[in-house]
């Protein structure tokens, strides 16, 4: 598949907001997605905190143990943002204020629908600054056991996943796409986060998934069945979610990569690991923009100075 650019940056047309729980914390908790300037990137603002705010970079992890979290986690800090995070990447969106009044981002459906569902509410604005792009040169790859992650030089934006689970109900899984919004919304966005009941059980009992239901993941029980009366949404549901996951993951770059990304066996560390080198290593990446010289010809990749400072510096 050939490379889909979009010259300029995008941001929202006007504030929308929406409400539900933290799948960990269990609390109720408020979002609003409001326009940003060009450059700005995506920051989250907690308005109960004298409006501090994060910016969603690789940099501002605090941890990923059971998702990705923006900051300290035993002070400042927002969690759970990366649904939040695919959602904004898949649709093709470069500047955005999420303001919270919560410290982690409500987990809706398990999924990134709801918050699809939001924007096309309000509605892509283009800004007239050009956008730019990572493009991956060099590969880049990391190894953890079993689990490894890579990038790739590739003429697009595309995932490559592949998941492998002892559970019958999951088995491998592998799913690959050039991701555009299109195929976002339709092969991606509506993914639910998963989880074995016996591991849910557990994490209860450690004060941790409080928010956690048949509404809001794919549970597998002691029979290695899907428990949830609708059962699943795409037949690979589980690994789409990886995939969505990883989206959100490597959307923290604070720009947009032109590359493919491979992982097999990976998770939110591996992720974020992953994006730690690419971006750790300037000999491995460029930096890039559009150039048209008429309206409507295919775009050609330019490539530009970086700031001394810029979000993929770390």
């Amino acid at each position: 598949m050939g490379i889909i650019l979009h010259d300029y940056q995008t941001t929202l047309k006007s504030r929308v907001t929406l409400a539900g729980f933290g799948v960990h914390s269990g609390k109720p908790v408020s979002i609003s997605f409001l326009p940003s300037d060009a450059d700005s990137g995506i920051t989250f603002h907690h308005g109960d905190c004298d409006g501090r705010e994060i910016r969603a970079l690789v940099s501002e992890i605090g941890a990923t143990d059971l998702s990705t979290v923006l900051g300290d986690p035993s002070g400042f800090h927002v969690a759970t943002v990366e649904h939040v995070m695919a959602a904004l990447l898949g649709l093709g969106i470069d500047n955005v204020i999420v303001e919270t009044d919560g410290n982690e981002m409500p987990i809706l459906d398990g999924s990134a629908a709801g918050f699809v569902e939001a924007i096309d509410q309000v509605g892509i604005e283009t800004q007239d600054v050009k956008r730019r792009y990572i493009r991956v040169i060099q590969p880049v790859r990391i190894e953890s056991g079993a689990s490894w992650a890579e990038f790739l030089p590739y003429d697009g934006t595309r995932f490559e996943v592949e998941i492998d689970f002892e559970s019958p109900a999951i088995g491998r899984q592998a799913y690959a796409a050039d991701i555009d919004a299109n195929v976002f919304r339709r092969e991606i966005a509506r993914a639910r986060t998963f989880g074995f009941m016996k591991d849910v059980e557990r994490l209860w009992a450690a004060g941790y998934a409080l928010g956690s239901s048949l509404e809001n993941s794919v549970v597998i029980g002691e029979d290695s069945r899907v428990i949830n009366m609708e059962g699943l949404r795409y037949k690979d549901e589980f690994v789409r979610h990886k995939m969505l996951d990883a989206m959100g993951d490597l959307a923290l770059a604070g720009a947009r990569f032109i590359g493919c990304f491979r992982s097999h066996r990976g998770g939110h560390r591996l992720n974020a690991a992953a994006l730690r080198r690419l971006l750790s290593d300037r000999s491995a990446f460029e930096i890039v923009e559009t150039n048209r010289r008429e309206r409507g010809r295919s775009a050609e990749m330019t490539a530009v100075n970086a700031a001394v400072y810029a979000p993929w510096v770390l």
